[in-house]
């Protein structure tokens, strides 16, 4: 399992101990995502703290390299977005479909689909990464990790100086998390206001790691996020929320979820279109690329490790092989139901359904993992626009005739068919970030696609009994039965009742077909702007900018100023590229640090029972704790830049 590159040498990378170590730390970080994510709505992503852990362990054995530690944190990565399977498979539940998880269905569920976005995203590789000047923050952060890892060990004065900004910004952002979670500093400062008979507010999370993807994704991607943010919250809400009832918090999150978020699902739609007919041209020049290159092997010319791509054939060949158990499973779901009379015509459909927006969906969430790194794209929104299309599907080839039991049936075998494609969209979005890292460090592509869907096998086998035990001592809210303690599952329930809304014929077109309207608007402008030679605004920047929550977004915004402002001051010193690349690890360390402390912190949540097991004071220091958090989060964010332009200027 070793490979020889083009001078003869040989390098440790896709090996045992990696592939083991790869596939316990998947297990973990699947089981703690899944908590998590049905808990609150987020995961974490899990590709850094991966990266972390390993260069710890391997550097206790012999021999580690840092390819090695790289396949390690690509299997486990898939842990980060495979547990996104998360955001709907529950509404099987929800809507009474299941009682449970089958353990079977759930897996083959899980696994099919994310084997399918590794095989999908295999062509994209040399357009969208590298033929591409997207940004990639988080490959970037992962690869900045692992290099520096590996070359502290070699006592590069560079190194010393970079492993200390990356372990002193973990350090930091990580106490500070802690300190939220123990609610001694709020981790939200917001302020809510009415503007009329309507309302809006203020609200930025106080995340190290978001302001960190901030500084990494730049000032184009930030300032889209901006006019996307002033779109949905102070003009779009003031005038939807005219005449509302409510204080003016409620009423602004009430009409957000309701209104707001489906006017950005209707722009990333329209972006994602745009995008999809752009990046067209170099993707079909990089399976061209890619089969090329698979000729030349097979006709005995050496490639370079960077060219190695899985070969072309595998690709297409596994993609239609993987056909034959989407069929039986689908078929598996219809036998003996309702809908059983019609199941050729639905897995037919389907079976087409899943291979052409499978592709477009890898194309389209690869590109958005690229523009602002992978735990930051809108998959939940990607979930959106997949279950509505599988739900017209079904209405094209069945028709709104029947009774209850029919379209309850219809609703399951749309949200089955989009748990399906959602395992596409999560994984080809993880999979460039991952090929990126490699990119960047000098790995083998082939060993990372084949490392990702051993880690997309683990993660699979974990869901189904992780999401039983929780399902049989919690439950999720709107299910009957459910307690007190009942987990939220928030994106599941949009999702379900998306479909039923569908189905049933009262979805909200109508903001859909605004936020369509107007992402053709911000496409024109951006085109505008480019042949102006002005500073690019990606629509679907926007679109992610009007559909995630304001705090989510804000810190983001704010993180990419502040690296503009960094990086300015960086390309005036005489060491610049240096200057830079500290830069991009004070960024990284931010992100390292409120990552570990995440996989932490789930475990503590799911180990006690407790919404808040780390909380040392009462609801009576909560109206203070937001100020505080605020106060100390720009202190600390201000030190630590501080702290690194001291290390440039007094590094040789």
């Amino acid at each position: 399992m070793t490979d020889t590159s083009t001078t003869g040498a040989k390098v440790r990378e896709l090996t045992l101990r990696a592939i083991l170590l790869g596939g316990v730390l998947t297990l973990m970080f699947t089981a703690a995502n899944v908590y998590l994510g049905l808990k609150v709505g987020l995961t974490f992503a899990t590709s850094i703290p991966a990266a972390v852990i390993s260069m710890a362990l391997l550097r206790l054995m012999s021999g580690g390299t840092i390819l090695e530690n790289n396949i390690v944190q690509t299997i486990a990565s898939a842990a980060g977005t495979l547990a996104a399977i998360i955001f709907v498979l529950p509404g099987l539940v929800m809507v009474g479909y299941w009682q449970g998880f089958p353990m079977v269905t759930t897996t083959a569920i899980t696994m099919l689909g994310g084997i399918l976005g590794v095989l999908f995203s295999v062509p994209l590789r040399r357009a969208l990464v590298v033929d591409s000047d997207l940004p990639y923050p988080e490959g970037r952060a992962a690869a900045e990790v692992l290099q520096v890892g590996a070359g502290s060990a070699e006592g590069a004065g560079e190194n010393r100086a970079g492993l200390s900004a990356l372990l002193w910004n973990s350090i930091v952002a990580a106490g500070f998390t802690l300190l939220t979670q123990m609610k001694l500093a709020g981790a939200e400062v917001a302020r809510w206001f009415a503007v009329g008979s309507g309302a809006t507010g203020v609200a930025g999370g106080l995340a190290f790691a978001l302001f960190g993807v901030g500084h990494l994704v730049g000032l184009s991607v930030g300032m889209a996020q901006l006019v996307g943010l002033i779109t949905g919250w102070w003009v779009l809400l003031p005038i939807l929320t005219q005449g509302g009832v409510g204080d003016p918090e409620t009423l602004a999150n009430t009409v957000f979820r309701a209104d707001v978020r489906f006017f950005g699902a209707g722009v990333i739609a329209i972006a994602a279109i745009w995008t999809l007919m752009k990046i067209a041209g170099p993707v079909l020049g990089g399976i061209r690329s890619a089969m090329a290159a698979s000729r030349a092997r097979q006709g005995g010319h050496a490639l370079a490790i960077e060219e190695q791509d899985m070969p072309i054939a595998w690709v297409f060949g596994g993609s239609l092989a993987l056909m034959l158990p989407i069929g039986w499973l689908l078929w598996s779901v219809l036998a003996g139901g309702p809908l059983a009379g019609s199941s050729m015509t639905l897995i037919a459909g389907a079976i087409l359904f899943i291979i052409v927006v499978g592709l477009m969906i890898a194309s389209v969430t690869g590109y958005m993992a690229g523009l602002i790194g992978a735990s930051n794209s809108p998959v939940s929104g990607i979930g959106i626009l997949a279950i509505i299309a599988s739900s017209l599907l079904l209405l094209g080839l069945l028709g709104r005739a029947g009774g209850e039991e029919e379209i309850n049936a219809m609703v399951a075998y749309a949200l089955i068919v989009t748990g399906l494609v959602f395992g596409i969209a999560t994984i080809s979005n993880d999979n460039l970030q991952d090929l990126k890292t490699g990119q960047l460090v000098g790995a083998t592509p082939w060993k990372q696609q084949v490392a990702l869907i051993v880690g997309v096998i683990f993660g699979s086998l974990v869901v189904p009994p992780v999401l039983n035990v929780l399902n049989d001592t919690l439950g999720f809210v709107g299910t009957p039965g459910a307690g007190p303690n009942a987990l939220a599952a928030p994106q599941a329930g949009l999702i379900s009742s998306l479909a039923q809304g569908v189905l049933g014929g009262d979805l909200n077109w109508t903001m859909l077909g605004y936020g369509a309207l107007a992402g053709v608007g911000f496409i024109i402008v951006d085109e505008l702007l480019g042949r102006a030679g002005k500073l690019r605004l990606p629509p679907l920047a926007i679109g992610i900018g009007i559909y995630l929550p304001m705090s989510v977004i804000l810190p983001v915004i704010i993180g990419a100023v502040g690296g503009w402002f960094y990086d300015r001051w960086a390309s005036k010193r005489p060491n610049a590229g240096f200057a830079h690349r500290m830069g991009v690890l004070t960024a990284t360390g931010m992100i390292v640090g409120e990552s570990l402390f995440g996989v932490l912190y789930a475990g503590i949540v799911a180990g006690s029972g407790s919404d808040a097991p780390l909380a040392v004071v009462g609801d009576g220091y909560a109206p203070y704790a937001p100020w505080v958090g605020l106060l100390l989060f720009v202190g600390l964010v201000g030190h630590s830049y501080h702290r690194t332009r001291h290390m440039v200027v007094e590094t040789p």
